[in-house]
């Protein structure tokens, strides 16, 4: 269901409920009013009744005098049946009133009460107990028929149906255009949002008064659309230099193997393109695995393992002793909680990327650092670890550090140098997916400092 038939249909909904409770409060309390009003008026009967026929011992005399028993009937249908404190009946407006129910009623009805008995039809009936000292207690009995109030309460439903009727009605339409007036702006941001596609990422979505929800979830999705848009834009750099790279070694192999079997006629000869074709070979499978392994980075990953941050730090180091056998490493263990009974340094994790991820920083401090590499473990505070590596290089100028973690991106320093621009962007994202963070700091001509941040296990 559309979300405007849906805005419509709880509206009228509500309005309908509002106006069904709001009716039926009004109908039942003017019923309640009228019948207590009619009980007024037929109490008052019983009283002028047995003031003029008791207290003027008109009874005990069997004389009604110049009184009729016409003359004391005011209501509608009104019957009058007044019994003796002996429960004789003593008077009755009508000869044909039926005393069996009032008969029952005289038990129930003691000195000095009131009561309303529940409706026969339409007759309404009030049973009074009416002092008459010395003689005692006469109960008096009238009834009557309200046709006044049945017809103001029938004319009263009638006009709250036909209200809610045209209330209805009126809610409906107002529903339908409120709704859509209320929708409208959603609408201008759906053919907004169908105009953008891939190629054109750069469009944005008018974010209306700039207050509202609609604002919000415009700016949201203009949001989004500048982190798609710098995602495809990275994509495509990185698929461009990706390109290049591969294409320069496996030129480099294609030319060398065609040369050496059209020309070289020797076997120094054919050693030497051999050798040629072997190195552009693992040019390309280092380039091919890197690509690999920053793939692997953003795919899924597998179930985190407890793993101890300390150990995947000494086994970079030893690999990045191997590799660079004359660099001075220094490692050094910062603050730590003293007092704890679980293992220090642990966090969960993959070991593999972890130990991955540290080497590619001291691979970059070791590539371009002439002094020592210094490197420190320590927990920044009790739910973080921080590793630090920092190198004597020459250093990154502020737009150079902007770039370093798009892939396959080399600084002015790093040309002629081994590498491919891969493991900075691979270590921030095994960083990330390790709900860590990553950070260079640096300056030209004082080297550069990076530091990773990992939430550790709970001690």
């Amino acid at each position: 269901m559309l979300i405007r038939n849906k805005l419509m249909l709880r509206f009228t909904l509500l309005v309908l409920g509002i106006q069904l409770s709001f009716s039926t409060f009004i109908y039942f309390f003017h019923a309640n009013a009228r019948a207590q009003r009619f009980e007024h008026r037929l109490a008052n009967s019983a009283t002028l009744a047995g003031r003029l026929l008791v207290r003027t011992h008109k009874l005990e005399k069997g004389i009604m005098g110049t009184l009729r028993r016409d003359d004391l009937l005011i209501l509608p249908r009104e019957q009058i049946s007044i019994y003796g404190p002996d429960d004789v009946l003593r008077y009755s407006s009508d000869d044909r009133i039926d005393q069996t129910l009032n008969r029952r009623r005289l038990a129930g009805l003691t000195a000095g009460q009131q009561v309303t008995y529940p409706h026969q039809g339409r007759r309404e009936t009030v049973g009074l107990s009416f002092a008459h000292p010395p003689h005692g207690h006469y109960r008096i009995f009238v009834s009557a028929e309200d046709r006044v109030g049945w017809a103001q309460q029938r004319q009263l439903g009638l006009l709250l149906l036909l209200g809610n009727v045209g209330a209805l009605a009126t809610a409906i339409v107002a529903g339908w255009f409120f709704a859509g007036s209320a929708l409208r702006p959603i609408s201008r941001v759906i053919r907004q949002a169908r105009r953008i596609s891939a190629t054109s990422l750069g469009r944005r979505l008018s974010e209306g008064n700039g207050r509202d929800e609609l604002a919000q979830l415009s700016r949201v999705i203009n949001h989004m659309l500048a982190g798609l848009e710098k995602a495809f834009d990275v994509q495509r750099s990185f698929l461009s230099h990706a390109s290049h790279e591969l294409r320069t070694p496996l030129t480099t192999l294609t030319g060398t193997l065609e040369t050496a079997l059209e020309y070289d006629k020797t076997l120094p000869e054919a050693r030497q393109s051999l050798a040629q074709s072997l190195q552009a070979a693992r040019h390309l499978s280092a380039l091919t695995n890197g690509l690999l392994n920053l793939a692997r980075a953003d795919g899924a990953l597998p179930a985190f393992a407890p793993v101890r941050l300390d150990e995947c730090l000494n086994l970079a180091l030893e690999f990045a002793r191997a590799k660079y056998p004359g660099r001075e490493w220094r490692l050094s263990f910062g603050e730590f909680p003293a007092d704890t009974e679980g293992d220090l340094f642990m966090l969960p994790g993959n070991a593999e990327l972890l130990t991955t991820a540290i080497l590619n920083l001291l691979d970059n401090a070791g590539k371009y650092s002439p002094g020592a590499v210094r490197t420190e473990l320590a927990y920044s505070d009790a739910q973080t670890l921080r590793v630090r590596v920092q190198d004597a290089g020459p250093g990154l100028s502020a737009e150079e550090l902007q770039q370093i973690y798009e892939p396959l991106y080399r600084a002015t320093g790093a040309l002629g140098r081994p590498g491919y621009g891969l493991g900075l962007p691979l270590t921030q994202r095994v960083v990330q997916r390790h709900g860590g963070r990553l950070e260079i700091t640096s300056a030209p001509g004082q080297g550069t400092t990076a530091t990773m941040w990992l939430p550790a296990a709970p001690l």
